[in-house]
């Protein structure tokens, strides 16, 4: 998730109709930073926000995001940003449900858990609390060529990643149109609790079967890798932002992904059941090394007399064989010259990795890569919301959102044997969003 500051294009588009002054601000994020980024001269500009996310019996989230920009002169601009954020909950392991009570060993060895019949397995221990820092440099370079440069760190329990980017955008047509190209390093380090699961190696249960707690420790540690791991990702970005008339701007962005490294979910498992449909046993997942995604994406603003409309497209594809479509939609509603209301609306939709599988069935083969990970199956998901927005007499700004989630998983054509038929496989995942932002 990622909170969203004040929209800056929007308070331009309000305060004139000349989109030509706004054009910076609404360049395209580049890699996740913008290719060009406005400040008043000499003053800091900050930000300050905080979202509660919540899952019904599953994750929370708070999270806590401080943003400052300041123009050094000449439009030198230098903006960073801090985000804290802290989960908790249960999270779904990959196991099916059973119609019998089912133990599980908790992904550190250390005690066990058990989900009631006809209960999604989650473990409820998870937790995590990420700390994420920000850095960019923008400056302009010659003939209406702008560029930027940044620095990204972001650290969890067991998890560190590290990230630098570089962007150049350049202005033709009288400034009307902009043309920029972005490209991001990333290297990720993976050490979690318990070890690394060897692939598709069996879940260890005590339930007795051990002569002693040594004789258990040694069976754990031959399913674990305790070296740590790593994944490279290279991103590459190109994008086209053209004004189209004093009232609409559109922007088409192309993005390339290409990660080489660790993609397994360490805390991930499968269930391997029988013609009944019962489980015999638990197995750790194992996904390819590589990835490789592609995404389009277009966006249209318009100025209208009593706000913006701000409507976007995105289509992602990859080597997993993951094809998404998302409709993004904003409507600003001016409800004076200091308040406003935004209605949004998101609609998500994608197909199943072709290793994603809900289950494994006992005396088949094994596949090279399997995963039952819903977040790789087939899906639809929504979210619905509304912000409201009112500036101070001082010209600093309130801003207040609360949204619903919806995500539907689908089965992607699996036959469910025996006991599987009368249980949900595929169970809803639904969630509050509520926001409070400050911008000064």
């Amino acid at each position: 998730m990622q909170l969203i500051s004040k929209n800056s294009l929007t308070n331009n588009m309000r305060k004139t109709a000349n989109v030509n002054a706004a054009l910076a601000v609404a360049t395209c994020a580049l890699l996740g930073t913008s290719a060009v980024v406005e400040a008043d001269e000499g003053v800091w500009e900050m930000d300050a926000a905080l979202l509660y996310y919540g899952e019904t019996a599953r994750v929370t989230a708070v999270e806590g995001v401080f943003s400052a920009k300041k123009d050094f002169g000449d439009e030198h601009v230098f903006s960073t940003k801090i985000t804290a954020d802290s989960l908790t909950g249960a999270s779904a392991s990959g196991a099916v449900a059973q119609p019998n009570a089912q133990t599980y060993t908790r992904p550190s060895g250390k005690g066990q858990y058990v989900v009631a019949a006809g209960e999604v397995p989650l473990d409820d221990t998870f937790h995590d609390t990420r700390v994420q820092l920000e850095a960019q440099w923008t400056q302009p370079l010659w003939n209406d060529m702008r560029g930027s440069t940044g620095v990204h760190l972001s650290k969890e329990y067991d998890y560190l990643s590290i990230a630098v980017n570089g962007s150049l955008a350049k202005d033709f047509n009288q400034k009307n149109t902009t043309v920029s190209a972005g490209l991001s390093l990333a290297y990720d380090t993976i050490d979690p609790e318990g070890g690394r699961p060897v692939a598709f190696s069996e879940m260890v249960i005590d339930e007795g079967q051990f002569a002693n707690q040594d004789a258990y420790q040694a069976a754990f540690d031959a399913t674990r890798q305790t070296d740590t791991d790593d994944k490279t990702t290279v991103e590459l970005m190109f994008g086209v932002t053209q004004i189209i008339n004093r009232r609409m701007l559109m922007q088409f962005n192309y993005g390339l992904s290409m990660s080489d490294g660790y993609h397994t979910d360490p805390f991930k498992v499968l269930s391997v059941v029988n013609d009944q449909g019962l489980t015999q046993s638990l197995v750790h997942e194992d996904r390819p090394t590589e990835r490789t995604r592609h995404n389009f994406y277009w966006q249209t603003k318009y100025a209208l007399d009593s706000g913006v409309a701000d409507i976007s497209y995105r289509y992602a594809t990859d080597d997993w064989d993951i094809n998404s479509h998302t409709i993004d939609s904003r409507f600003r509603f001016n409800l004076s010259d200091n308040t406003y209301i935004q209605p949004h609306f998101r609609y998500y939709q994608q197909s199943a990795a072709e290793f994603y599988q809900p289950f494994l069935i006992e005396g088949t083969t094994l596949p090279t890569f399997a995963s039952a990970d819903y977040r790789l199956g087939e899906m639809t998901a929504y979210t619905i919301g509304l912000k409201y927005g009112m500036t101070m007499p001082s010209g600093n700004e309130w801003a207040f959102r609360v949204e619903y989630y919806q995500q539907d998983p689908k089965n992607a054509g699996f036959d469910a044997p025996g006991a599987l038929q009368q249980l949900d496989l595929y169970p809803s995942v639904k969630a509050v969003i509520a926001q409070v932002s400050y911008s000064f």
